[in-house]
């Protein structure tokens, strides 16, 4: 089994639970390739191990039969990136804070390939979001997609800004704000539950459009379907807003049209019996948390 290994600036913590699971994977026959930015860390303590490297170039084969993604929810989504539209399934170890996204512990790293060739899991399959602009030659972003939400938001100024909202072509309102959040149901516990969105479990088929402290009492987060076709054109003080893809932020000229749908494509997120969304809502966002159950 050919298994991808990922991690963002990872804590000396984070690169010995890496380093075991080197060890497990070598004692067990399964063949590594690791992100070439995360290999030369581990090289730094360990400059005997060599193995493969991929990067944002030279990407991820078809060959590869699981991604395993170590630190939080943030280095989960930057992991997306590499995988593309391969359909190579994901699973992440957390070696950060929260976790909600990288759901397994590291203690949890023995049972990963074991139970993986066991077939003991399922694939979840993530709706991801696809943004365009109406001038793509201004565009900076190399893959414009995104696992959590697209967020249009002010910058370089604490006035708000205007954002001219559309639903498959017909004109919803204009939300007076500090931004606009789109949000998938994966992203539904992030950003978005943050400014008052709901939790949307991963098989809905919805998006969650949530305003960023609205100017006016009457707007609130909405639930549409995740067929619709959202157009958003941000006015303001500046001369440019922010839009961001999860973690990966770009400046955009005022008065553009910006286009959001949902991506042709998805990423297969592996769930362990374990460890399941309603569990790790439970868990990590306390849910329903009353001394009485």
């Amino acid at each position: 089994m050919k298994v991808a290994l990922y991690g963002y600036k990872p804590t000396h913590e984070a690169l010995l639970t890496v380093r075991s699971f080197i060890d497990m994977a070598y004692g067990s026959s399964d063949e590594l390739i690791i992100e070439h930015g995360l290999l030369a860390q581990i090289k730094h303590y360990w400059p005997e191990l060599d193995y493969p490297t991929y990067d944002e170039v030279h990407g991820l084969g078809s060959d590869v039969d699981l991604m395993i993604s170590f630190g939080g929810d943030g280095t989960m989504l930057r992991s997306v990136t590499y995988i593309k539209d391969s359909g190579i399934p994901l699973v992440g170890v957390n070696t950060g804070r929260l976790g909600f996204l990288s759901t397994l512990d590291q203690e949890d790293i023995h049972f990963i390939l074991s139970d993986f060739k066991a077939g003991a899991y399922t694939l979840d399959e993530r709706t991801l979001l696809h943004v365009q602009q109406d001038q793509p030659n201004n565009w900076q972003v190399p893959l414009p997609i995104a696992l959590n939400e697209v967020t249009v938001s002010r910058k370089d100024t604490t006035s708000m800004i205007t954002i001219e909202t559309y639903l498959d072509g017909e004109y919803l309102t204009h939300y007076w704000a500090d931004g606009l959040i789109i949000s998938t149901p994966t992203g539904s516990t992030g950003y978005s539950l943050s400014c008052g969105g709901p939790v949307v479990t991963p098989a809905s088929g919805v998006l969650v459009i949530t305003p960023i402290a609205p100017h006016h009492l009457n707007a609130r987060p909405m639930v549409i379907p995740d067929t619709t076709k959202i157009s958003l054109r941000v006015t303001g003080r500046e001369k440019q807003h922010l839009v961001s893809m999860d973690s990966r932020l770009v400046s955009v000229d005022n008065e553009q049209w910006i286009y959001i749908e949902k991506a042709p494509y998805t990423i297969k997120m592996v769930e362990y019996a374990s460890e399941r969304f309603l569990k790790t809502l439970r868990k990590k966002m306390m849910w329903g948390e009353d001394k009485r159950n």
